[in-house]
C-alpha cells in the first residue's frame, strides 16, 4: 500500500525549520490568542528583561536579536498565553465522567484554568471554591494523617526554582522526603549515574564550548523536536566544518538537515544546511553495545597506533592522574567481542571504527544525549559508559569538550539544585535546619515509581501535584489511574485541565495558577523567578502578560498557602517569604551556597552559572577521581531474545511537548492529523505477513512470575518506516498501556519507556 492510500501518511520533504516552521507557528498563535498578545509575549521571550521559555532547556543565546525563540517554543507560549478559558460555567456544563470520554489534545485544549476548584462527588463535577476554603480543607486532611510519608508531593520541571525551594520546605517541615518528580522519568540516570563517575550529575559544558569544539556526538535525542533551538547551535558547528555524528534509531530530521528562519538567504534560497556528518541508526535499546563498541574500536586503534611507534590516541596522562577503573574496562572491553557488539547495536564494526576514528582525531570532543539513553532498564550504566568514552581521552574539564545532558523541561535541573530530591545529602539537611530553626526528615523517600507503588497499594493516602500531568506520564496507566482514585486526597496546581484532574479522590482540588509569561504581583511589588537550563546558567524570568484571571495566585504564594494551612506552627515565615521573593533567594543561597550572592548575581543579564568542579578537574567522588564503571549489561532486557519480539521504542510527536499535545499532527515523520500509528521496519512487516498500512496490534511481553493479563494496543495503522530491524516506535504516552510499572532502571528509577519488548500481529 502506498503512502497516498494511508491516510494522513505521507514523506516530508523539507528540512527542519525553514518556512514550515513560521507556518506551524502562524496556525498556532492564529488558533489560541489574539495577535498582538502573542507579538508582545515572543519579543519578551528568553530576553534579559524578560521571561524564559516555558519550554525546553536550552540554553538562552547571546541575546543578538529580538526574535530568540523556536518553534515549539512559540507553541508552548501560545498554550500558556491562550485566549481560552475553562471557568466554572464550563464545568456546570459537564461532568468529570463525560470530560474522560475526551482525548488529552482535547483536555488541555480548553484553555485556562480561571478559579479555585473543588470536586463535587454528589454533581460528579467541579465546583468553584473559594482560596481560604480550599487551603483549609486540604490542610485539615494534611493534618489528619497519621504519618507524614502518607503524602507524596510531586513536582513538574516547569515549576521556578522559588516554588520548588518553597514546595521542598513544606514538604520536609510537614515530615516527608516524599518527592516523586518528573526527572524520575526522564534524565534520572543522569543525576544517579554522572556523579558516581565524575563527581556533578549535569552535564559539564557551556553554550560556549560549542564554539570550541571540533567534533560533537548526538545520542539518543531529535532536536528538532525537543531542543530546536539547539539546532542553531548545531548549524554554527556544522557550518565552520566540525563534524556532528548521531547515533539515533530513527532518522531525525533535526539531525538531518536545518534551515534557519532567521537567515534571509536559506529563507529565500530554500536551501538549508546540513547538520549530521554521519548517522548511524542503533538499535532500540543497543545503547551500550553501540559506546562498547566505540570504546574497543578506540582501544584497538590505540595499540595499533603504539605498535606503530605512534603515542598512542588515548590520554594516558589524565587517566593516571584524574582516574581509576581503567584497567576493569579494558578488560571489559576485551571481553565483548565483535559479534556481540554488532548483533546487539544493530551496528557494523566498519561503522563504529569509523565514529570511533572522527572521535580521535578531534582535540575537543562533546558528547550530547537525551532520553534515548536514559530511558532503558540500563538507562545509568549507558550514561556513565558515555562518560568512559570521554574520560579516554580526558575531555572533561577542558574548554569545548564535555558531557551534555539534554534536559526536558525548562526547570527541570534547578528544582534537583534547590532540594526537589528523595535521597537528600546531610550538610544540605544541616543548613535547612540552621536556616528554618526545625529538624528535617533524614530517611530516603519516594521516587515517581515508589510513589505510584505506595499510592496504588493503599500505603499513601495523599497526592499534592505542582504542576504535570504525573497519572498520564507514568507507564502502566490503568493500574496508575485506579490506584489514584482510591485516594484520600488529591490536589493540583495547575493552569489547565488535563487527565491526572479527573482522577477524583475522596476530596479533589484544583488550584489555578500564573504562568511563566504572566505579571506576577505580590505585596513587595513586582516579582521575578529564577531557572536553571541545561548547562547550570541560572538566570531571572519575568512575565509581564495580564493574568488568565483576576482569581490565579502564584505558585510560591499558592504554597505559602498549603504550607500555613498544613502547618499551624510553622516556624517559617511564608507570608514574609512570599512578599518578596528576594527574601526566597537570600534562604536558597543560605541552604546552597553556591548561588551566593543570589539576588545580585541575578541582576546582571544573562545571570550566572553554578560553580562545576570538573572545570578544574576536581571530582567530587568517593575516590576523590573520575571513575571508569563497567557494565556487562549489553541486553536491554532478555525478553529481546526470543524470536519474535520487537523492541518498542516511545517517541513524541513534533506538536507535543512531553504529555501536552499541540495538535495531530508529526510534521517530519509525514504524520497529519493521527496519532495511531507504528513506525516498522518494511522487511519486520514483511515478516510478518503484514504491509504498510495494515492494522495491526501490539501486545507487551513482561515476565513477572504473576501471570498477569497482557498489556494489548489495538486498531493501530503500521508504517513502513527507515528504522533498524527489530526495533518499532509508538507515540508517547499513549504506548504508556504497554509499559510495566516495574520495568525500570533499578539504579535510577526510570521507567523503560524506550525499551518495550512486543509482540506484533494482524488486528483480528
Amino acid at each position: 500500500m502506498s503512502d497516498d492510500e494511508v491516510p494522513g501518511v505521507g514523506p516530508y520533504g523539507g528540512p527542519a525549520g525553514g518556512w514550515g516552521a513560521l507556518q506551524a507557528v502562524a496556525r498556532a498563535l492564529k488558533g489560541q490568542m489574539a495577535f498582538a498578545n502573542d507579538t508582545k509575549a515572543l519579543l519578551r521571550m528568553n530576553q534579559p528583561h524578560g521571561f524564559d521559555c516555558p519550554g525546553c532547556a536550552w540554553p538562552d543565546p547571546r541575546h543578538t536579536s529580538s526574535f530568540e525563540f523556536c518553534e515549539n517554543g512559540a507553541k508552548a507560549v501560545s498554550w500558556e498565553a491562550t485566549s481560552k478559558r475553562v471557568t466554572p460555567e464550563f464545568f456546570a456544563e459537564h461532568t468529570v465522567s463525560a470530560l474522560w470520554g475526551r482525548t488529552d489534545f482535547e483536555l488541555e485544549g480548553e484553555g485556562r484554568l480561571t478559579h479555585p476548584l473543588a470536586y463535587d462527588a454528589a454533581s460528579d463535577r467541579y465546583v468553584e471554591i473559594g482560596w481560604d476554603e480550599a487551603l483549609a480543607r486540604i490542610g485539615a486532611v494534611l493534618q489528619a494523617l497519621p504519618d507524614p510519608n502518607q503524602a507524596e508531593f510531586y513536582t513538574s520541571g516547569r515549576a521556578s526554582n522559588e516554588a520548588a525551594f518553597l514546595y521542598q520546605l513544606l514538604a520536609r517541615e510537614y515530615g516527608t522526603n516524599n518527592f516523586p518528580d518528573c526527572s524520575n522519568m526522564c534524565h534520572e540516570a543522569t543525576s544517579v549515574g554522572l556523579p558516581v563517575s565524575i563527581g556533578v550529575g549535569k552535564g559539564t559544558v557551556t553554550l560556549e564550548d560549542f564554539d570550541h569544539c571540533d567534533a560533537i556526538f548526538c545520542i539518543g535525542h531529535n532536536p528538532g523536536t525537543n531542543h530546536p533551538r539547539m539546532l542553531s547551535t548545531l548549524r554554527e558547528a556544522s557550518r565552520r566544518g566540525a563534524p556532528i555524528i548521531a547515533f539515533n534509531p530513527l532518522k531525525e530530521r533535526g539531525l538531518e538537515r536545518f534551515a534557519a528562519p532567521q537567515d534571509p538567504v536559506e529563507m529565500a534560497t530554500l536551501s538549508s544546511t546540513p547538520i549530521a556528518s554521519a548517522y548511524y541508526q542503533v538499535k532500540v535499546g543497543g545503547d551500550a553495545a553501540m559506546l562498547h563498541g566505540l570504546m574497543k574500536a578506540l582501544v584497538e586503534a590505540d595499540a595499533r597506533d603504539l605498535a606503530a611507534g605512534g603515542s598512542g590516541l588515548l590520554d594516558r596522562a589524565f587517566i593516571a592522574e584524574h582516574t581509576v577503573g581503567f584497567e576493569a574496562l579494558l578488560a571489559d572491553l576485551e571481553a565483548a567481542s565483535w559479534d556481540q557488539i554488532e548483533a546487539k547495536s544493530g551496528l557494523g564494526r566498519g561503522d563504529l571504527e569509523a565514529a570511533a576514528a572522527v572521535y580521535a582525531k578531534a582535540e575537543r570532543v562533546i558528547i550530547c544525549y537525551g532520553m534515548g539513553v536514559t530511558q532503558h532498564r540500563h538507562g545509568t550504566a549507558n550514561v556513565q559508559q558515555i562518560a568512559n568514552l570521554l574520560l579516554l581521552r580526558g575531555q572533561i574539564g577542558k574548554p569545548g569538550a564535555g558531557i551534555c545532558p539534554l534536559r526536558g523541561h525548562s526547570n527541570v535541573q534547578g528544582d534537583r539544585t534547590v532540594g526537589i530530591t528523595e535521597i537528600p545529602a546531610k550538610p544540605f539537611l544541616d543548613r535547612l535546619e540552621a536556616a528554618f530553626g526545625f529538624t528535617p526528615p533524614a530517611e530516603k523517600g519516594h521516587n515517581a515509581v515508589e510513589a505510584i507503588e505506595a499510592i496504588c497499594e493503599g500505603r499513601s493516602k495523599a497526592l499534592i501535584c505542582l504542576g504535570g500531568n504525573l497519572a498520564v506520564a507514568m507507564p502502566d496507566p490503568e493500574t496508575v489511574f485506579e490506584g489514584m482514585r482510591k485516594l484520600d486526597l488529591a490536589v493540583h496546581i495547575a493552569t489547565k485541565l488535563n487527565r491526572s484532574h479527573l482522577l477524583t479522590a475522596r476530596q479533589s482540588f484544583i488550584l489555578p495558577c500564573l504562568g511563566r509569561t504572566e505579571l506576577d504581583v505580590q505585596a513587595g511589588g513586582r516579582q521575578a523567578v529564577t531557572v536553571e537550563d541545561s548547562m547550570s546558567m541560572v538566570h531571572a524570568s519575568r512575565g509581564g502578560l495580564k493574568p488568565a484571571s483576576e482569581h490565579l495566585r502564584s505558585e510560591p504564594a499558592i504554597i505559602a498557602g498549603l504550607a500555613k494551612a498544613a502547618l499551624p506552627h510553622s516556624k517559617v515565615d511564608w507570608d514574609g517569604l512570599v512578599a518578596d521573593y528576594d527574601r526566597i533567594r537570600d534562604k536558597i543561597e543560605q541552604v546552597f551556597p553556591d548561588f551566593a550572592p543570589f539576588n545580585e548575581k541575578i541582576a546582571k543579564p544573562g545571570g550566572f552559572r553554578l560553580y562545576d568542579p570538573t572545570t578544574e578537574r576536581k571530582w567530587r567522588t568517593p575516590s576523590g577521581k573520575a571513575q571508569f564503571l563497567v557494565t556487562s549489561a549489553l541486553d536491554e532486557d532478555p525478553l529481546m531474545s526470543r524470536a519474535d519480539a520487537l523492541a518498542l521504542t516511545t517517541i513524541r510527536s513534533h506538536d507535543q511537548y512531553n504529555t501536552t499535545i499541540y495538535s495531530l499532527n508529526d510534521r517530519y515523520r509525514g504524520i497529519t492529523g493521527r496519532r495511531d500509528v507504528v513506525f516498522v521496519n518494511a522487511e519486520d512487516l514483511a515478516a510478518r505477513g503484514l504491509a504498510h498500512g495494515d492494522r495491526i496490534t501490539l501486545e507487551a511481553l513482561f515476565d513477572d512470575g504473576q501471570g498477569e493479563p497482557a498489556r494489548t494496543m489495538t486498531g493501530l495503522t503500521a508504517v513502513a518506516y527507515a528504522i533498524p530491524r527489530g526495533s518499532i516506535a509508538a507515540y508517547y504516552p499513549e504506548a504508556n498501556a504497554l509499559a510495566h510499572l516495574a520495568a525500570y532502571d533499578p539504579l535510577s528509577g526510570t521507567p523503560s519507556y524506550k525499551s518495550i519488548p512486543v509482540l506484533l500481529r494482524a488486528q483480528a
